[in-house]
């Protein structure tokens, strides 16, 4: 519970689990789980927290909104970097087809969008290559497998 000392703000949070809610219940009307409203009040150190205890990042509550949303939202460049850092889906879309740095850049907070569009970016040049480089790995590996006359290894 130590943890959950890092912010004053977290009383509510703290009182959640201390009644026995599920890291990923919904304890609102809007289906948004402790993680959800951990990452509206940019409180990355709860985040870390619940995701410990299993927290689900991608969860998304009544409004399509999964706790990278509310980061954005919020403009806690500190809760985006630990959701993305934690495989959290950056592409994922609210009800109103919105991304997370879709609301980053409408929530005014370009540094926020900046840092998604980057990690964006790196994901689809990683799958890209990822794409085009397993071939030819598996052939280099294939062909440096190859034994020569004498039943010695070739060197590449």
């Amino acid at each position: 519970m130590q943890l959950l000392d890092c912010n004053p703000k977290v009383d509510s949070l703290k009182h959640l689990l201390e009644t026995g809610t599920s890291v990923n219940a919904p304890p609102d009307p809007h289906q948004q789980s402790p993680v959800h409203l951990a990452a509206r009040g940019g409180l990355a150190c709860f985040i870390l927290w619940q995701l410990q205890m299993g927290a689900d990042l991608n969860q998304q509550d009544a409004f399509g909104e999964a706790p990278l949303h509310k980061a954005a939202k919020a403009g806690s460049l500190e809760c985006l970097s630990l959701l993305v850092a934690s495989d959290a889906q950056i592409n994922l879309c609210n009800k109103n087809g919105q991304t997370a740095e879709d609301l980053a850049w409408l929530f005014g907070f370009p540094e926020c969008a900046k840092f998604l569009t980057t990690i964006k970016c790196m994901q689809t040049i990683k799958s890209s290559e990822q794409d085009h480089c397993v071939p030819v790995l598996r052939q280099k590996r294939s062909l440096e497998s190859i034994e020569n006359m004498n039943g010695k290894r070739k060197c590449w």
